[in-house]
């Protein structure tokens, strides 16, 4: 049974739009009851993104909160849009359902800027680099749901390797240095990390032991950035995945990200560490 996918960029922007329009229009939730005959759970759950908007709601919203004929255009568009199915869904049966919403979010982003401590990223790792974490995390997984979920990983990377998805890595030094599945392993990854540094839309850089203390001591982070839709802050745990929206929030760990690029090697100088890290395993 496929897993829920979460609400995606798309159903919220549209219903963040449709709170807009009905607030400017001075209009409550009594209100549209009364005109539109819907029920009020139907419409705090629209207004949240729980669920998604028809064509066909989506119109008599907007022609009741009195909507340009140009907003509405746009508004109609975009729950088209919004109920088509991703290409994620395929791989419903063997997504964790806390990870579903950031893959969905992930889709839809602009720019990711990514803080990992001891392990490479998903979007940059290698085919076996991928299976042997995923092994790592779900020791008695069947064969079939680790290659699904690796196979997942891959497809994930396509928008970098297009160029569509812009990357800003920060890895602290342990990433490189900690050898997973073994010497073949390890050396594969680091060589296509050297592959990946040298695409236009991928900035790489390695935060090294020698300098010490920082900001995001023990809190690898995921900083997703939208081009019509607020950013949104990933933090993966063991059980589970943490999603921060607050503006203040975000403003903190966009701080901290700056922190530690500036802290980090320049891009130059981290393909020179693990070209050393390479000859030394």
């Amino acid at each position: 049974m496929p897993q829920n996918q979460g609400p995606g960029v798309r159903r919220r922007v549209l219903a963040s739009a449709l709170v807009q329009l009905r607030e400017e229009a001075g209009l409550s939730f009594d209100d549209v009851i009364r005109e539109l005959g819907f029920s009020k759970s139907k419409i705090s759950r629209i207004e949240s993104a729980i669920t998604g908007v028809s064509i066909v709601d989506t119109k008599a919203l907007a022609e009741l909160y009195r909507a340009d004929p140009e907003k509405l255009q746009w508004l109609l568009r975009l729950a088209k849009v919004a109920k088509k199915r991703g290409w994620w869904h395929v791989y419903g049966d063997v997504l964790f359902d806390w990870f579903s919403e950031y893959v969905v979010l992930e889709s839809e982003a602009n720019t990711v800027s990514i803080f990992e401590i001891d392990l490479v990223p998903g979007l940059f790792q290698t085919p076996a680099y991928a299976r042997q974490v995923m092994r790592a995390y779900a020791p008695d997984a069947r064969d079939e749901v680790i290659d699904k979920r690796a196979e997942l990983r891959q497809t994930r990377q396509h928008r970098v390797e297009d160029g569509s998805l812009v990357v800003w890595g920060i890895l602290d030094e342990a990433a490189l240095r900690r050898v997973v599945g073994g010497s073949e392993v390890h050396q594969e990854q680091l060589l296509h990390l050297l592959k990946l540094a040298e695409l236009p839309n991928v900035t790489l850089q390695v935060l090294p032991f020698d300098k010490g203390q920082h900001m995001a001591m023990g809190t690898a982070f995921h900083l997703l950035k939208f081009l019509d839709f607020p950013s949104v802050v990933y933090i993966d745990n063991l059980t589970g995945g943490l999603y921060l929206d607050d503006a203040a929030e975000v403003e903190r760990y966009s701080l901290v990200f700056n922190h530690l690029r500036a802290s980090a090697l320049d891009p130059r100088e981290s393909v020179a560490l693990i070209r050393r890290v390479i000859g030394e395993t």
